[in-house]
């Protein structure tokens, strides 16, 4: 019986001025997925399209493959889906995928593609996953837990990883509902068969929602340009002075409070989103940076809590109450004026939403 579904996963911004690798926001961006599916169980054929026609709308889907295997979403799913015994999606399916969030500008696209992947995985192969597991799925792919963290639950987060190696990663059985069981005895069987599947480890990662003030709105400013998240992160030192690191510590223990405070103050969030752990490094990829970082504050700019990096860039996210428009083009005025002809920009405002990745059966 043909069936279909509505994903919806959140654009994000990561760090937050310290926090890098840590914190995450998500924001009132989406890429949406809609999934139609004819028959409603995973097949176990070789077809060598796995059963599944991918399909873009919308203007931020330039250069998006539509080989499932080359696929962010589709790949995600597909590796989702042999971990738990299943070769193929249901024959057929289809997506229809319209993506909102810019690639490549530090909004977290990457990060949304392979949540969406996981859950679609998860309805096609009626898995059952909890949000830990779906979450440990998403780090075997992503790596680093502040953007798919703050997708997939929603709202101001923080994370920490676990150390595979260590004894902390191993969850207890007892501790596993179900529903749980059952998924695990599916992926120790696949694992049985095809010792070459990477199955996640258990417990890896651990999430919190913080508070965050409904006060705030996120301006965002978006170069016109893309830049790698690895080409960011090659920027970065293997090593750190213990000063800087103490630097970023005192900062994020306050900015974590200091966002969800009834009354908040703009200095104190001000001063709590500096950064020396990654910002300093990248300025050099982003033109004007050092002045935006360095020039606008919430005596000279009224409503203005803090501006930051959003995630490695080359987006400018200013967290704000008021005067949204005054400020966004502040900011962009120093882009418009950088050498050889400047820097195109669009602005918009976006609220900080509380619901992560949802998914909808549809009539």
């Amino acid at each position: 019986m043909p069936v279909k579904y509505e994903i919806n996963v959140p654009a994000t911004s990561a760090n937050i001025g310290p926090g890098y690798d840590v914190l995450g926001l998500s924001l009132s961006l989406y890429l949406t997925v809609n999934v139609h599916i004819e028959n409603d169980a995973p097949t176990d054929n070789d077809a060598a399209n796995y059963n599944i026609t991918i399909l873009y709308e919308g203007e931020n889907s330039d250069g998006l493959s539509l080989d499932p295997r080359k696929n962010l979403i589709t790949d995600t799913a597909i590796y989702v889906l042999a971990c738990n015994g299943f070769k193929q999606f249901p024959h057929p399916t289809t997506l229809r995928v319209n993506n909102n969030i810019p690639l490549g500008r530090g909004l977290g696209s990457s990060g949304a593609a392979v949540v969406a992947g996981v859950v679609l995985a998860d309805i096609v192969g009626s898995l059952g996953m909890s949000q830990q597991r779906m979450l440990e799925y998403c780090l075997m792919i992503e790596h680093h837990p502040d953007n798919v963290a703050a997708a997939l639950l929603g709202g101001f987060v923080a994370n920490y990883v676990v150390d595979r190696n260590s004894s902390q990663a191993i969850r207890p059985a007892e501790r596993l509902s179900d529903t749980e069981r059952m998924q695990r005895g599916r992926e120790e069987k696949a694992a049985a068969v095809n010792s070459a599947i990477a199955i996640p480890p258990e417990n890896i990662c651990q999430s919190v929602r913080l508070g965050c003030s409904p006060k705030i709105k996120a301006v965002a400013i978006i170069p016109q340009f893309e830049l790698a998240t690895s080409k960011a992160r090659a920027v970065l030192p293997e090593k750190y002075a213990p000063n800087d690191v103490v630097f970023n510590l005192q900062r994020l223990a306050i900015l974590t409070t200091a966002l969800g405070s009834d009354t908040l103050n703009p200095w104190l969030i001000y001063g709590a989103m500096a950064d020396k752990v990654h910002q300093p490094y990248r300025m050099h990829l982003i033109p004007g940076l050092p002045e935006i970082l360095t020039t606008f504050n919430p005596d000279n700019t009224p409503g203005l809590l803090g501006i930051c990096l959003s995630g490695a860039g080359p987006t400018i996210l200013a967290l704000a109450v008021s005067n949204f428009e005054e400020i966004a083009t502040k900011i962009q005025s120093v882009f418009a004026r950088q050498p050889n002809g400047g820097v195109v920009t669009e602005y918009k405002l976006l609220e900080i939403v509380g619901d992560g990745a949802t998914c909808v059966q549809k009539s």
